[in-house]
């Protein structure tokens, strides 16, 4: 029979990994207060590549059958399960800012068995779209300058990948402020071309018609209109385009208010992420129609095919450089929390301890960082050289992954706070119902795509051993995973024995700073109402922890 416990506050002994969640942060070495609220939504956005992921798929959301016009649709219907997510996110972030995120929370909501899988989900993922990532920065690093030959020969490719990956893990390597500050920067020319490029290709379609232009229409973000097969086809793009959001949360431990602003921040990203992706959509697929960009010659990089027409031969290679930089800042920020979830996993005691090492002057994980930095070049190498199909698949493959942990922590936070569910009709929707529902959706997804890509003509005809390579990449890859977790059982054997835990009353109505101490001086610390608080309800329960109280241990710094 399982047992369970309920999270507690401990006392006395400073805290250890994996203790039983308070809301605070379980220190790992990490830089604490390094970046702040800002730097969580950027991360959060940029992890995505807002540019690469609509360049290089848009075109085939397009051309799948039944979708045509209603791709701004599809990237609607997507957004619904990730904002169900982030919410989880939330909630779990505000009981537990651990960097370890989707791994520490299922491990408290489900047991260590589930919670190494969801660890290991991650690090698949991540380690799947590393190789593409690289590739695109390489590619467009080679278009800005004019180097055709460069963008068909596989060893100029490759090198560029190795060296965009190496620069990328150096940075997250060099310390959390200089990736935050390079992500700001980065993001900032990212969203500005796109939104010119979207701005100018509507204002020529209403102005001067180019040829197959469609002006737009509203129909063309109903969902609904779609035959419910094609609809869940396109939608297995739709969440690659959304994935990576939760990366802001997992630099929680480095940031200010670790257990409020990281929550926040990946609910925000995902809405900015749908004006984006919903005004993009709709730019490039008015300028010169659906059957342009769904064409096999445009369809893996809308944004370059219409980029001259729209923006002309000079404002084009802005375009190639906001999608080499969303490249490059996916990179670096897909780098960042995998080596975070790796150095929990270390810290709970589910790892070597060797991978939870921390720099003593950048307080950056050294060994998870540069391991993750160095696999992913050994992933990435074969992938490259064996085909461009086969490194276009992997990207597929990682849906698997993603959908099986993100599922996980929608179910995790109902879970985990089941019994503060019934108290109040707010708390049973946004912390259970929402949640769930995303982790039904996502399991679906999940579902559908295992049964979509198991037929070789949905995967470029392509089987091995009876298996086309998503599930190789994906389906066996987990099962690897499954496999790996069993045998450490051996070797870890006291995280393996933990118990379950249930939220400990009170962690949803905890009182929110809304301004960080050290920027304000602790006397203009301003306290806000929690959205779950009795407070929102206008019952007030007593007064804010007075200023230099010494039991508010929330912020200590000063």
């Amino acid at each position: 029979m399982a047992t369970e416990s309920v999270a507690v506050g401990a006392s006395g002994a400073g805290p250890i990994a994996g203790a039983p969640a308070t809301g605070r942060v379980e220190s790992k070495g990490l830089k604490s207060n390094a970046i702040g609220y800002i730097s969580n939504v950027v991360i959060g956005v940029a992890s995505t590549a807002p540019a690469y992921s609509i360049a290089a798929t848009l075109g085939f959301i397009v051309a799948d059958p039944g979708v045509g016009t209603h791709a701004p649709g599809i990237l609607l219907a997507a957004f619904v399960p990730m904002l169900l997510i982030a919410l989880g996110y939330r909630w779990l972030n505000k009981a537990d800012p651990d960097a370890g995120t989707t791994f520490a929370w299922t491990t408290r909501a489900f047991g260590p068995g589930m919670g190494w899988v969801n660890g290991w989900a991650i690090f698949l993922a991540d380690i799947l779209v590393m190789a593409s990532l690289g590739f695109i920065a390489a590619t467009y690093t080679f278009k800005l300058f004019g180097w055709h030959w460069a963008e068909v020969h596989k060893g100029a490719a490759l090198v560029g990948c190795v060296l965009w990956i190496l620069l990328m893990t150096w940075i997250c390597y060099r310390g959390i402020e200089l990736s935050a500050r390079i992500q700001q920067l980065l993001l900032s020319f990212e969203i500005v071309m796109l939104a010119v490029f979207s701005v100018v290709a509507i204002i020529t379609v209403y102005s001067g018609h180019p040829s197959s232009s469609i002006e737009p229409h509203a129909s063309w973000f109903n969902p609904f209109a779609l035959p419910f097969h094609d609809l869940v086809v396109a939608l297995l793009l739709g969440i690659f385009i959304y994935w990576g959001w939760d990366s802001g949360v997992a630099v929680n431990e480095e940031s200010e208010d670790p257990n409020e602003g990281p929550g926040r921040a990946a609910v925000v990203s995902t809405l900015l992420l749908l004006a984006i992706y919903l005004l993009v959509s709709a730019g490039a697929q008015s300028y010169h129609g659906t059957a342009f960009i769904a064409n096999e010659e445009n369809a893996s990089d809308v944004l370059n095919a219409l980029g001259k027409g729209v923006l002309g031969s000079v404002g084009v290679k802005f375009l190639i450089v906001a999608v080499l930089t969303s490249a490059a800042a996916s990179t670096q920020t897909t780098i960042l929390p995998t080596a975070r979830t790796t150095l929990s996993m270390a810290k709970w005691r589910a790892l070597p301890s060797v991978i939870g090492k921390i720099h003593p002057r950048f307080l950056t994980p050294t060994v998870s960082t540069w391991g993750f930095g160095l696999l992913s070049i050994a992933v990435a190498v074969p992938l490259i050289l064996i085909s461009h199909t086969v490194l276009e698949l992997a990207v597929v493959a990682l849906g698997i992954p993603v959908t099986f942990y993100y599922g996980s922590t929608g179910f995790a936070c109902a879970w985990y706070y089941r019994k503060e569910l019934f108290t109040s009709a707010r708390k049973f929707v946004l912390v259970g119902l929402l949640p769930v529902a995303g982790g039904l959706i996502m399991y679906g997804i999940g579902i559908y795509a295992i049964k979509y890509y198991g037929h070789k003509a949905n995967s470029e005809g392509k089987e091995y051993l009876g298996l086309t390579l998503p599930l190789w990449f994906g389906g066996i890859g987990m099962i690897l995973g499954v496999v790996l977790m069993v045998i450490s059982r051996f070797y870890f054997r006291p995280f393996f024995s933990r118990k379950t835990e249930t939220a400990a009353a009170g962690l949803l109505d905890a009182r929110v700073e809304r301004a960080p101490a050290h920027l304000m001086g602790r006397g203009h610390v301003t306290h806000g109402v929690h959205l779950l608080t009795p407070e929102a309800d206008g019952v007030v329960d007593g007064p804010p922890t007075p200023a230099g109280d010494p039991t508010d241990t929330q912020n200590p710094r000063t």
